[in-house]
């Protein structure tokens, strides 16, 4: 051990492996940074969701029955108001997303337009046994998750007939979205009710679709690129391009139990949680989300550091040539500073740009540098030129999004073995002698020319 503390090398090895942990501080504190503006970003969309539209679910058409049911004990009538539900036979929908941005400052939340199609029909031989109460009222009822969002309502057709709309549901569980009311003495209980519904839905992220007919089609399209497919069902069938997505979803009673679901929700208000994760639908997500980019570029920062310093080690370790700590620090602050520019220039023009920017400065700083510290310019190029070389290999780790944890392990298996293999047969002891000896002449030559 006191052969090891008297090696001048091994000391200037724990003296950087010490500021190697101290540069640990900024780059924490450069990763809380990215937190905290991710965490800004997300409550602006939230913000941007208030002032305008957030996630939408589309539940219905349905139809609500509110009845009076009269039971009559010992001579005296004890009415009972009940509400009885039927659900569409046949439920198609048809939506085209056109997307647009919303900026709030330097933040931005993904919003989207959707044309809407719903057509479909209604068994109505499910009214007659409700013909024997006093039916109070009848009606046409579509649930909108967020009824801001309802652009424009287009065609509403019942039978081929144009109805009239009223806001909202009349309905504690479903409280946003409209209604027409209907007249039961003019509804044909003996014949299908077909309904074709149109309307626009404006909606941020995210597009559910609540599978409420005893067979359900859905289909949604867009020309966002970067569709995630949410909810308890996946498409049947989707196509995904550069140029868009174009989805398809199919599904009935047995698998989606939704009567017996729709009707505990609207029975019991607190029982709604099943129905709600019945869904099918789309997140429209940004995979170039730059923040989360930038946190994958900072996991790496360790990486980036050890090979750095590995380098300016081995440099004194093969050309006897000493390296101040605090010349390490200057570089190992150089580096460290790279994900503060990375992250603030990527708020501004995209994390690929950024990344381009910041990869050409910190560079051509530390090749400037480096070729100052050894006093030879093609040190300084090789070492540019190898720094260029780690940044690029990085880029491509944080592109591939898959495979980034193998490749990662790989890459710093192979580092690894390449410089054990350069060093396994290196006398460490005898390279301190030179060290040494080379920092003592170097001493004297300045002293001497000082004097």
């Amino acid at each position: 051990m006191k052969k090891i503390l008297d090696n001048p090398l091994g000391v200037k090895f724990a003296l950087v492996l010490g500021l190697f942990i101290l540069l640990q501080i900024p780059i924490s504190m450069i990763s809380g940074l990215i937190s905290e503006r991710s965490y800004r970003q997300d409550e602006v969309r939230n913000d941007i969701a208030r002032s305008n539209a957030g996630e939408q679910r589309i539940i219905g058409p349905f139809i609500v029955v509110d009845y009076t049911q009269t039971r009559h004990i010992d001579g005296k009538a004890y009415p009972t108001e009940r509400s009885a539900f039927v659900l569409p036979d046949a439920f198609e929908l048809a939506a085209d997303l056109d997307t647009f941005d919303k900026y709030r400052g330097i933040y931005q939340a993904h919003m989207y337009r959707a044309q809407t199609n719903i057509k479909g029909q209604f068994d109505l031989r499910q009214l007659e046994p409700l013909k024997q109460f006093d039916i109070d009222a009848v009606t046409l009822v579509v649930g909108i998750k967020d009824s801001r969002g309802l652009v424009r309502l287009d065609e509403m057709k019942l039978a081929d007939t144009p109805i009239s709309l009223t806001p909202g549901t009349r309905l504690n569980a479903i409280p946003q979205g409209f209604h027409s009311q209907l007249d039961i003495n003019e509804l044909d209980t003996d014949k299908p009710l077909s309904f074709d519904l149109n309307f626009l839905l404006m909606g941020m992220g995210k597009l559910q679709i609540t599978p409420i007919g005893n067979t359900t089609t859905v289909e949604l399209a867009s020309s966002w690129p970067h569709p995630s497919f949410v909810g308890d069902y996946l498409p049947v069938s989707s196509t995904i391009s550069e140029h868009g997505f174009d989805a398809q979803w199919s599904s009935n009673n047995f698998s989606t139990n939704i009567a017996q679901l729709f009707q505990n929700c609207l029975s019991n208000n607190d029982n709604c949680d099943k129905l709600e994760q019945r869904q099918m639908g789309v997140s429209l997500i940004d995979p170039v989300d730059h923040y989360l980019k930038s946190h994958r570029a900072v996991n790496y920062s360790i990486l980036v550091i050890t090979l750095v310093f590995a380098s300016f080690f081995l440099l004194e370790l093969f050309q006897a040539r000493p390296i101040h700590p605090i010349q390490y620090g200057f570089v190992g602050l150089a580096l460290a500073l790279f994900y503060s520019l990375l992250i603030s220039l990527s708020e501004h023009i995209g994390f690929n740009w950024a990344y381009g920017v910041s990869v050409m400065v910190s560079t051509v700083l530390l090749s400037l540098y480096v070729g100052g510290v050894l006093s030879n310019r093609n040190h300084g190029t090789l070492f540019g030129a190898g720094l260029l070389t780690l940044y690029g290999m990085l880029f491509g780790l944080l592109q591939a999004e898959n495979y980034a944890l193998l490749m990662g392990t790989l890459l710093c298996l192979a580092i690894l073995g390449f410089v054990m293999m350069i060093t396994r047969h290196v006398d460490w002891y005898s390279h301190t002698a030179k060290a040494t000896t080379k920092e003592a002449q170097t001493i004297q030559e300045t002293g001497a020319a000082n004097r």
